[in-house]
């Protein structure tokens, strides 16, 4: 397992690994860390999963809203909560990862594994 090493700016690449986009640079420099690989891979399956969710979450208000304007606009609101969700989701994994363990979502992290 010579091709095997550990970062020497891990915690930095982990860091990125959960904010979005950011999770490419990692993915793409730290290539013989299987750890960062690893977040980066989670963390870019966390996006896609928060993405669709948003998008599905958007579509459903807008019919809602449609319907009856009240209750669109409550459900409206409701996103704020979500993205407060989203950011300590983010906030938990990145201390997991810095701390050297992995935060694994059931139905979730195993897409990590598969690419």
């Amino acid at each position: 397992m010579a091709d095997v090493e550990a970062s020497t700016n891990r915690g930095v690449m982990i860091v990125l690994a959960y904010l979005w986009p950011l999770a490419l640079v990692p993915l793409l420099l730290e290539k013989r860390d299987p750890e960062v690989q690893w977040h980066a891979k989670h963390g870019l399956v966390l996006m896609v999963a928060e993405l669709i969710l948003i998008v599905g979450y958007v579509v459903v208000t807008s019919i809602v809203s449609m319907a009856t304007l009240g209750l669109g606009c409550v459900l409206s609101l409701l996103l704020v909560f979500g993205w407060i969700g989203i950011l300590a989701l983010h906030v938990v994994a990145i201390l997991k990862g810095v701390g050297g363990s992995r935060l694994i979502l059931p139905g979730l992290s195993h897409y990590a594994d598969r690419f």
